[in-house]
């Protein structure tokens, strides 16, 4: 029996690169490995985990606040206590390899892993790694990557490309099936745009949305797959009552993504770690606006990766609203360039990234 601590949390984009990292190495190794999530307490995996069947174990670990906070001063506390704790679930559950994918737990428990001598092995998500990441690197034995270039933060002798772990299957699909048109009330004789917002949604693209759907001068020439989000969904349902326009599909949230990006032939974006892999998959024309509100102006670090090769293209949150559907409706009629994106972005996809990680933790605990 081989045991295996996966630690990340506090967004969707560090837990499930890490539930798929667990799905993958359940499907190879059943019942021969013991997996264990390590999570911050009050953030979303304390609920998400235990939903898809893992165990997890709660640290009270907490991230300084940005504004002026008294909470600030108890950071020093809980990460002492965090670490000590790390120390003996590591030390109960008796873990082979420790794999860190980032957020507020995967700090202490990769720090105190590493102080026991137990393998550690990072899984950078992005383009431009953070400052956590980089100290925990020196002790690290592997650096799981999904961008070249990685050896600007990290020893070249460690880095393994393996991309983004993504669960689910995505895959370029050609051509647009009667079943994922009638799905989404859509036309097959007009070009479609997907806009994307995440989960609670993105105030920029809802905004962007609303501007397009207020200037236009009768039909739409194109239809529109809107997710708005959980959080401005009302809002945004009240607005299109307000503003009927045809051909515009709006919702929460999207279950049937693998039909959302077969029908859509510009896609406008965030451009978290996550996404953009998804993207590369399903190779996809995309227009990305990088959120501004994120570590490090990660996102647009992420975005620009892909503009530099000709893989996307990428509008500021500023100007979004704005510009952001005009720079659509202007790619959708330039064919060459469209193909260009698809080409270029495809290129960049991974497909079995999850694999790719496991095995890498299998050179970790094949050294015992």
């Amino acid at each position: 029996m081989k045991r295996v601590i996966l630690s990340g949390g506090g967004t969707g984009g560090h837990i499930y690169p890490a539930v798929a990292v667990a799905e993958a190495l359940k499907r190879k190794w059943k019942e021969e490995v013991e997996i264990l999530f390590v999570g911050a307490e009050g953030k979303m995996e304390m609920e998400k985990v235990p939903a898809l069947g893992y165990n997890i174990v709660g640290l009270p670990i907490a991230g300084l606040q940005r504004r002026m906070d008294w909470h600030n001063l108890l950071v020093p506390f809980k990460v002492v206590s965090s670490v000590r704790r790390a120390r003996r679930v590591i030390r109960d559950f008796a873990a082979d390899v420790v794999v860190g994918f980032g957020g507020y737990a995967s700090a202490p428990v990769l720090w105190a892993a590493q102080g026991m001598g137990v393998p550690t092995i990072i899984q950078e998500q992005n383009s431009y790694a953070g400052l956590t990441n980089k100290l925990l690197a020196r002790r690290a034995r592997r650096i799981c990557v999904a961008y070249e270039g990685m050896e600007r933060f990290f020893p070249a002798d460690k880095l393994t490309m393996t991309g983004n772990p993504l669960r689910g299957r995505f895959a370029a699909v050609e051509g647009k099936s009667a079943e994922a048109l009638a799905h989404y009330g859509l036309r097959d004789d007009k070009k479609t745009i997907l806009v994307v917002g995440g989960s609670l949604g993105t105030r920029t693209l809802n905004e962007m949305m609303k501007h397009w759907i207020t200037s236009l001068d009768g039909q739409p020439e194109v239809q529109v797959i809107w997710q708005t989000g959980k959080f401005y969904e009302r809002e945004m349902k009240e607005f299109l009552a307000a503003h009927p326009t045809e051909g515009v599909w709006q919702g929460a949230f999207i279950e049937r993504m693998d039909y959302a990006y077969e029908v859509a032939d510009v896609v406008i974006s965030r451009s978290g770690a996550c996404t953009v892999s998804e993207l590369c998959l399903v190779g996809k024309p995309t227009i990305f606006v990088p959120s501004p509100n994120v570590a490090e102006d990660h996102q647009t670090k992420n975005a620009r990766a892909l503009v530099d090769q000709g893989a996307a293209l990428m509008v500021s949150d500023r100007e979004a609203t704005a510009k952001g559907m005009p720079m659509a409706l202007e790619l959708l009629g330039d064919e060459a360039a469209l193909a260009a994106l698809k080409k270029n972005i495809t290129r960049l996809g991974v497909k079995d990234a999850a694999e790719r990680v496991v095995r890498q933790i299998e050179k970790e605990w094949s050294r015992f």
